[in-house]
């Protein structure tokens, strides 16, 4: 690959990523790092060398991350598996808005990141962006609630339990008419859950760029799904969709399974205040994304080297985990 083309006074690809890590992890700039490498024999390279090797390794690194998760995902002969997803944004210096999203698909029981994406400000968050297998549940916030991110994870044969936002979201009964959820906050009980049969119609690909809303008549699919809500201490409603069967899945276990996207909080926390993941020290220079594929990298080999402690509740009480059916 580029990234060793020509080695020169690079001696192998294990140099590299030394090289790759220390300039991430650190705060050492190009300069400082390439001296060290001299001092402790690992390359022999200078400040702008090891700017070339860095933007050039854009690929490589985001390949070794992609094999280094790829040891990460558990077996599940049976069941269903939880993922969560959610994006977290990343700016360098000066930033007058996004420049960077990081999209990050965590296992909540483990408390590990499996799998990541990195895009410019265009990139919007979206159920569709991570592999998924048959029997995967994505847990994900209102950001995730979209028809077409939960057509996608339907037609893979997964699940998906989210946050809704009933004004953001086209939802219909089983006549295929408009429901409006707000109209109906007067049955949530103050304990307890209650359900909603829904039908989620799939927009139409748009083919111009017009926000002229579409006709029910033009969905290209009906999607079978269920609305869960309950109420916080202070009353207020929490509405979730998830597409988990009613019969296995009462309400109040699709509440409490949903609390579980909170751990993907806890890994973001982690980055950014171990690894300074939010430090970007360029944020449009040619070596800013191979910097952030090498933070992800060391944050992927540290959770190897040390077990992170699992699930944990933000009410403070213990998460317990119940069994899941296919």
């Amino acid at each position: 690959m580029a990234a060793l083309v020509r080695r020169r006074n690079i001696p192998d690809a294990a140099a590299l990523v030394r090289l790759a890590l220390a300039y991430a992890v650190s705060d050492l700039s190009l300069k400082d790092v390439a001296a060290w490498a001299g001092a402790f024999d690992v390359a022999r390279i200078t400040g702008p060398g090891l700017f070339y090797r860095l933007r050039e390794a854009e690929t490589w690194l985001e390949r070794l991350l992609a094999q280094t998760l790829d040891r990460e995902v558990a077996d599940h002969p049976s069941g269903l598996r939880l993922r969560v997803v959610d994006a977290t944004v990343i700016n360098g210096p000066g930033a007058m808005g996004t420049q960077w999203r990081a999209h990050v698909l965590v296992d909540p029981r483990t408390g590990r990141f499996e799998a990541v994406q990195l895009t410019d400000e265009t990139g919007g968050e979206g159920d569709a962006r991570h592999p998924l297998e048959k029997g995967d549940v994505i847990l994900g916030d209102r950001a995730y609630a979209t028809a077409r991110g939960v057509h996608a994870v339907r037609s893979r044969h997964a699940h998906v339990t989210v946050r809704l936002n009933p004004h953001t979201m086209r939802i219909c009964g089983k006549t295929r008419r408009k429901m409006h959820l707000l109209s109906r906050a007067g049955e949530i009980p103050q304990t307890g859950g209650k359900d909603f049969s829904i039908l989620i119609p799939i927009p139409p690909e748009r083919q111009t760029k017009s926000h002229k809303p579409w006709r029910l008549g033009d969905a290209i699919a009906w999607e079978p799904a269920r609305v869960t809500a309950g109420r916080t201490r202070t009353g207020e409603i929490i509405w979730v969709l998830s597409t988990l069967p009613a019969a296995d899945f009462p309400p109040l276990y699709i509440l409490s399974l949903y609390r579980l996207r909170w751990q993907i909080e806890l890994v973001f926390k982690r980055l950014k205040s171990l690894l300074d993941l939010d430090a970007l020290p360029s944020h449009q220079g040619p070596t800013a994304r191979s910097w952030m594929l090498a933070k992800f990298l060391a944050g992927a080999v540290a959770q190897k080297l040390v077990e992170p402690s699992g699930a944990l509740s933000p009410w403070g009480y213990e998460l317990r985990e119940g069994r899941l059916y296919t």
